[in-house]
């Protein structure tokens, strides 16, 4: 935690000196913004480590905010909300958020959270290269955090990229939801198995057309597996 940075974007005064007053005193630097302006400001400035949004901000709401973070960066994003509609979930997940805490929360499991994501995001980006996987127009790198179509850099946030990387190292083999949860976002995850959906969605949305020599596949009934046709 030394040195790790969060930037609060949350309009309520009280949550946020609280958010800062505990994360502070677990070893962790805190910066608050008040709306969605001045979120984005101070996250090219501050360039924290970890961001807690919240949805219902002043001037730039946090779908908003959450959606220019993810053009410009893949640090993670934790959405700290009172909307606790299983559409908000999906939709900030699709957006590109790591995870999602309904107001009023217990301090002590949004840092289990915040500690959890911070913990998988570390170790993908400290991780050693062990290939770089590649098939018709497409390149995925572990080392580089990088995929590659059609020669082409493309944006990609860290889970959407090991999950496709988890699926094209074992092409052909099905996964269920619960095993791709356990194998990418690991045992201590506390989402549930639409998270897997999501990431697939946006995935399929990035590789269409790309190639007719692999396909990501839903298997129904059982789950997901990068498939090699022909």
């Amino acid at each position: 935690m030394l040195d790790t940075k969060i930037l609060v974007i949350d309009d309520d005064e009280n949550i946020s000196e609280l958010l800062k007053l505990y994360f502070e005193n677990e070893g962790y630097s805190v910066k608050i913004a008040s709306d969605g302006v001045q979120g984005l400001s101070y996250f090219k400035i501050y360039e924290p480590d970890m961001v807690l949004l919240d949805i219902m901000l002043p001037k730039k709401d946090g779908w908003q905010v959450c959606r220019e973070i993810r053009e410009m960066s893949s640090k993670p994003i934790i959405m700290v909300t009172a909307k606790c509609e299983v559409f908000d979930k999906v939709l900030g997940l699709e957006l590109g958020a790591d995870d999602f805490v309904v107001k009023p929360f217990d301090m002590k499991e949004l840092s289990a959270r915040v500690k959890a994501v911070l913990r998988r995001y570390q170790a993908h980006t400290n991780q050693e290269d062990e290939e770089v996987i590649k098939f018709d127009n497409i390149e995925i790198s572990h080392q580089k955090y990088e995929l590659k179509l059609n020669g082409k850099v493309v944006d990609v946030p860290p889970k959407e990229l090991e999950l496709l990387y988890f699926l094209a190292s074992n092409y052909n083999r099905v996964f269920t939801r619960d095993q791709l949860l356990d194998k990418v976002w690991g045992f201590d995850y506390l989402g549930d198995s639409r998270t897997v959906d999501v990431h697939v969605k946006r995935l399929r949305e990035k590789l269409e057309g790309v190639s007719d020599k692999w396909t990501l596949k839903t298997v129904w009934g059982v789950g997901y597996k990068f498939e090699l046709i022909g």
